[in-house]
């Protein structure tokens, strides 16, 4: 058996048998034009002068010429790759084979990441986030019958767990899928979400402890604005320096990792203490349970204009501000690039907890403010394609 090495990104990899070998060019993951070795002290030589993709490449070539892709790219707008609210959805309800969910979540590791020229090639419509969110709703609704249908209250805490994390992971996935250069892997993605989806908690209390607020008018909502997107900022900054990405799409994903880790344990503190809290004052359970139900439910479907977009703004604007540089520093903080973008989740905030509220009874201002964030990070996005297609031109 065959021990090959193959070089991607200025790295040897290896040793791999050949059936690995092959799995990689299957996956489009090495091309024909990949240097490859069979031992360390070989010669380098490329794959499609080996044996070993011969047959591979015979047998596929007549099929390919007559199969359409499964996931198609996004559309390109004035010579480069744009992605528009109907690429969201354009994938989602159609059929896709195993293989194209475990390619999206294998993204980031050495063999995985592409190089900056093939980016926009290995790119596809995101898909894979609605099939999060249906498994995590089929979760819920299955501890929704535990717990209601067969009164079994061991599995409440499942129940207000997976109920505030369904959607604010599964926008979290939809990022990752949009993140096109493919170089942060979906473990660091659950780090940031874990850890620093917390540890923006933590931020934020320090300086409530600073800053106390009161009462909810106008001048207290703007502080808190200020000290909650302050406190997750200053987390996506830490993990900005330490994973040192180069694009704006790296910087929304980031910050809607760490959006969305805040706003799951919010939203889960916020579900367990108002239940408890309404069984204590009016002696029903039924209507603690009714309250913990809703608190689940319009924190859920508000969370996809929340915290996890407000994050990613911020995210994108320091690595907008940061620019060519290989490592983001304080500079960059105070400069009127990140405070022209920093500005826009502090008010976003501000809007949402501040007393003004017409039509409160259809969620009018919530609504409103979620297509007001989703415009900003729509063009942020491609904003971000823009980029790396400039790095290509310029390469």
């Amino acid at each position: 058996m065959s021990h090959w090495y193959f070089q991607k990104n200025n790295k040897t990899i290896g040793p791999l048998t050949d059936y690995e070998l092959k799995t990689l060019y299957k996956r489009k993951e090495l091309t024909p034009d990949t240097k490859v070795k069979q031992s360390e002290d070989s010669e380098w030589q490329l794959l499609k002068d080996t044996p070993l993709i011969h047959d591979h490449t015979e047998s596929t070539h007549e099929k390919d010429l007559h199969t359409k892709p499964t996931n198609h790219r996004p559309h390109e707008k004035n010579g480069m790759q744009h992605l528009g609210i109907g690429d969201i959805f354009a994938d989602v309800f159609k059929k896709h084979p195993k293989a194209d969910s475990e390619k999206v979540f294998i993204a980031g590791t050495i063999y995985t990441t592409p190089e900056e020229k093939d980016i926009a090639g290995s790119w596809t419509r995101p898909f894979l986030f609605s099939r999060v969110f249906l498994a995590l709703a089929i979760t819920y609704l299955l501890l929704y019958a535990c717990t209601y249908f067969f009164a079994n209250s061991n599995t409440i805490p499942g129940l207000m767990v997976i109920g505030s994390f369904t959607v604010p992971f599964s926008v979290l996935v939809l990022f990752f899928e949009v993140n096109a250069p493919r170089n942060i892997s979906f473990f660091d993605v659950l780090k940031m979400f874990f850890i620093g989806g917390v540890a923006a908690l933590v931020a934020t209390l320090i300086l409530y402890d600073v800053i106390p607020v009161g009462k909810l008018n106008y001048f207290n909502a703007f502080l808190v604005g200020i000290i909650e997107e302050t406190g997750k900022m200053v987390i996506v900054a830490l993990f900005i320096v330490a994973l040192r990405p180069k694009y704006i799409l790296n910087g929304l994903l980031i910050g809607a990792a760490v959006g969305a880790g805040f706003a799951a344990f919010e939203s889960l503190g916020y579900a367990f203490n108002y239940s408890i809290e309404a069984a204590a004052v009016f002696k029903n359970l039924h209507f603690a349970g009714n309250t913990m139900l809703n608190i689940i439910f319009s924190r859920g479907w508000q969370s996809v204009g929340g915290h996890v977009v407000w994050a990613a703004i911020s995210g994108a604007a320091l690595m907008i501000a940061k620019d060519s540089d290989a490592k983001l520093g304080m500079r960059h903080i105070f400069t009127g690039k990140f405070f022209g973008l920093f500005i826009i989740p502090i008010v976003l905030h501000f809007l949402w907890d501040c007393p003004w509220n017409p039509l409160p009874q259809i969620a009018f201002k919530q609504i409103l403010l979620i297509i007001v964030a989703w415009i900003v990070i729509f063009s942020l996005i491609n904003k971000g394609l823009r980029q790396i297609s400039g790095k290509k031109a310029t390469n």
